[in-house]
């Protein structure tokens, strides 16, 4: 596991685990559903990551879509691959939309649609409450497969 994981709460944040990706809630939730993708392997340029990753990336953005639009019905979705201070492979996925979406407990304005995400401004999760999002959006993911069975 790298530092990268760790930053992100993993695993306590964890949603689903694949061969070469982790999804992880996002602690500060800029938007309703906030995730982490995160490669698992030790790559810290994108041009690292293998080719059976960059395969599985395909079923993971599906999976993720899938799950989000279940969760939250987003009207767009942004991929962030920002790697300014967290080094290995990652984006901050973030499911966009007009207004104040709500996820379990959770009621997270976008503050900037349909502009670029405001990352400064974000409900922050503490403990409790991540652990109860990421219960929440993993049983999203669990009906994604179940429906593509």
């Amino acid at each position: 596991m790298h530092q990268t994981l760790k930053t992100f709460d993993y695993p306590q944040s964890l949603i689903k685990k694949y061969s070469h990706w982790a999804v992880l809630t996002r602690r500060k939730q800029v938007t309703a559903g906030a995730l982490v993708l995160v490669c698992t392997e030790d790559a810290t340029a994108f041009s690292d990551v293998s080719a059976a990753a960059m395969a599985e990336l395909k079923e993971v953005i599906g999976d993720i879509e899938h799950a989000l639009t279940a969760a939250i019905d987003y009207e767009k979705i942004n991929y962030l691959m920002l790697m300014m201070v967290d080094p290995h492979v990652h984006f901050h996925v973030f499911p966009r939309y007009h207004g104040a979406h709500q996820l379990g407990n959770l009621a997270v304005i976008d503050h900037s649609w349909p502009k670029t995400p405001d990352l400064g401004n974000f409900i922050a999760l503490d403990d409790e409450a991540l652990k109860n999002t990421t219960k929440l959006l993993k049983s999203f993911f669990e009906k994604t497969k179940q429906t593509a069975k």
